[in-house]
């Protein structure tokens, strides 16, 4: 009986170790943040964190120190996610028409088209990229939604291409030229009211742990070998089943 235990052991535990080894890493979620800089003459700030879970995102956006109206009314200021460039915010060269301004087209070349409407309520689309309506309203604000993120979208976070522009400047503090100029998104706006004013890069933060994980509140490496651990695993598993077996076995010699 001793013999037939000891032969059985060894196989089942081989299984045992490959189909841990085999198991497929689970996916993370990841969450991507960014400290938004000022672009043509600005004076405000802004911060931005995007929680990505599955094709969710969790979208925290704060906004102060900007122009608080236009047109005796609440300022709207509209913003985005830009994707598909180089994944930068434009320098003072990209203005090309030199009147010290840089339009939204002039900083398209760093920054790459809308992927995202960063809007206070219902749609997310490029479509709605000028809807005022849905802009933040006013010096200072704050938008916090959830809502499903599109593939342009996911594939420039993880290309590290997404940007995100908060557009719409106090026109007193453009040059003579520039507040002069139509914007060059609706002709009917000023400049001031569709260009740049603050910019960030979304850069990847933390891992988040999938549904069920530990919250740790540590990154996750992403160069860890999970196969190795797996393995590993099935290894220790091998050496503790292995000493209950020697175990057993001295026991029944003993009896």
């Amino acid at each position: 009986m001793n013999k037939t235990l000891r032969f059985m052991a060894v196989p089942t535990l081989a299984l045992g170790a490959l189909a841990l080894s085999g198991s497929p890493a689970m996916a993370a979620d990841q969450s991507y943040q960014s400290t938004l800089s000022q672009l043509n003459g600005s004076a405000g700030s802004g911060t931005i964190s995007v929680d990505v879970t599955g094709n969710q995102a969790h979208v925290v956006l704060n906004v102060s120190g900007m122009p608080a109206t236009f047109m005796d009314a609440p300022y709207p200021h509209v913003q985005h996610i830009h994707g598909g460039a180089q994944g930068v915010c434009p320098d003072p060269s990209a203005d090309k028409d030199g009147d010290q301004v840089i339009s939204t087209t002039e900083g398209a070349p760093s920054y790459g088209g809308i992927v995202t409407t960063l809007s206070t309520s219902g749609d997310t689309s490029p479509a709605a990229g000028l809807d005022l309506k849905v802009g933040g309203q006013g010096a200072a604000y704050t938008v916090d939604r959830t809502f499903e993120l599109n593939a342009e979208t996911k594939a420039a976070l993880e290309a590290g291409t997404a940007v995100v522009v908060v557009h719409g400047l106090d026109p007193a503090t453009l040059s003579a030229a520039g507040q002069a100029a139509k914007s060059d998104l609706a002709p009917t706006l000023p400049l001031a009211a569709t260009s740049p004013a603050l910019c960030g890069t979304l850069t990847a933060g933390q891992m988040k742990m999938p549904a069920g994980g530990a919250a740790t509140g540590v990154a996750t490496d992403t160069g860890t070998d999970t196969g190795a651990l797996a393995i590993g695993s099935g290894l220790a598993l091998i050496a503790l089943a292995g000493g209950a077996y020697v175990v057993r076995r001295r026991t029944s010699a003993a009896a």
